[in-house]
């Protein structure tokens, strides 16, 4: 394997100021990031991208989910054109990269490009999607799902936050403090003349695990994603006082969420599943009382739908209510293949990587859109925590190849 490929200049220096600008948006003092969908902190990234598309000149166009895509050239001309970008929203305690390193790797594209004088025959677009973490109101990629008609708007708008807020104020909310790109309530639904511009998408994304720094490849092709969804449980009990009531004659609905955690754990196992209760409400939550009800929610992936399904068989006791599902995808060939080709022809493997993670490439690939993914190496395999990192070599290795790739789709041959 040779030395990671360079990039001009200008595209080197624009991922370390997108990088310095970002780095202080929503941080945390434990150093991890909350930048919650539709919070100040998601309308300062948001104004944030907005202003990049506009330093660029790229025309500006929202869709009618909120999904902000900045164009260089006409698409309803000349397209359809080529895509590519991310998110900027996390998951409460999230990481710096998952999200924010493809929206700068696809803004330091365009420079490179430009810094090669290239001039693109079909249109290229740079995208952020808007609420791909779902670290808010429950649903990952509600943008993209949204856009794509794969979550009803009415849905979508009634989701509500731990404080009660559905997300139609939310968006109400945003447009008052002045983000007009916050699609109104009664205007939020798919948007097919969105879609219809995009012949292609393309999303580079941190690894989320460690095969990648095990192996010695900064960079991989997503080829895949598995099937994967997300399920509540609630269970009844009876409040009562902590001090007074012996414990024979407790209904306590946290004994109940300890057996399910541990059998979704022994499930999983068995199975060979992923399956994660990651956030729980007991309630009311006083410390000197017994709660009267516990809630949990599920998230289970697998590479195969079968044994997501054994794990639900498993606990059935619990009744579970599914909250959303994304069926496995399968990348488009063509596109995995002419992004492994544009690794090879900078000097570097191009293995191929399926992944446990949901991302908005897959929401487009379900919706007919032909997509795949760069993966950039992850020397800890964190992510979602604050160890998620990866080396700027790394990434500008990323930008040259995403370039190299955009600038073949762009000619005027690449049609879809």
């Amino acid at each position: 394997m040779s030395a990671s490929p360079t990039v001009s200049p200008a595209a080197a220096a624009t991922f370390r100021r997108c990088w310095a600008d970002l780095e202080p948006v929503g941080r945390e003092a434990d150093g991890t990031y909350r930048r919650l969908a539709w919070t100040q902190e998601d309308l300062t990234l948001r104004a944030w991208f907005r202003a990049e598309l506009a330093t660029r000149a790229l025309v500006e166009h929202v869709d009618r989910a909120g999904n902000i895509w900045g164009w260089w050239g006409d698409p309803d001309a000349d397209g359809p054109g080529i895509a590519t970008g991310s998110h900027l929203d996390s998951v409460p305690g999230g990481g710096a990269y998952d999200g924010p390193l493809g929206v700068v790797a696809a803004l330091a594209a365009v420079d490179e490009l430009r810094a090669q004088g290239f001039t693109p025959h079909r249109p290229i677009a740079v995208v952020c999607f808007s609420d791909e973490e779902g670290g808010r109101f429950g649903i990952a990629c509600v943008g993209s799902r949204v856009l794509t008609g794969a979550l009803e708007p009415a849905r979508a708008l009634a989701l509500t936050d731990d404080a009660g807020t559905a997300l139609s104020q939310a968006l109400e909310d945003a447009r008052v403090q002045g983000d007009d790109s916050a699609p109104a309530p009664e205007a939020c639904g798919p948007d097919r003349q969105a879609l219809g511009r995009v012949a292609r998408f393309v999303e580079v994304h941190v690894e989320q695990g460690l095969s990648q720094e095990a192996s010695g490849d900064p960079l991989a092709v997503g080829t895949a994603i598995w099937p994967h969804g997300r399920w509540r449980v609630t269970i009844n009990g009876t409040g009562n006082h902590a001090g007074t009531t012996a414990l024979e004659d407790r209904d306590d609905p946290v004994i109940g969420l300890a057996e399910f955690v541990l059998a979704v754990r022994r499930s999983a196992r068995q199975h060979e599943a992923r399956a994660t209760v990651g956030r729980v409400l007991v309630e009311p939550g006083g410390t000197n009382v017994i709660a009267s009800r516990a809630t949990a929610w599920l998230d289970i992936r697998a590479v195969r739908t079968e044994s997501i399904e054994a794990v639900l068989a498993d606990l059935a006791f619990a009744e579970p209510v599914r909250e959303s599902w994304t069926a496995g995808v399968d990348f488009d060939d063509a596109v995995v293949t002419d992004l492994a080709t544009a690794t090879h022809q900078l000097g570097l493997d191009a293995p191929r990587l399926g992944t446990g993670a949901g991302h908005d490439a897959g929401i487009l690939s379900q919706a007919g859109i032909p997509s795949a993914m760069i993966f950039v190496r992850n020397p800890t395999g964190i992510s979602h925590a604050v160890g998620e990192g990866a080396r700027e070599e790394d990434c500008l290795a990323a930008v040259a190849v995403l370039a190299r790739a955009l600038a073949q789709w762009s000619s005027a041959r690449a049609a879809r």
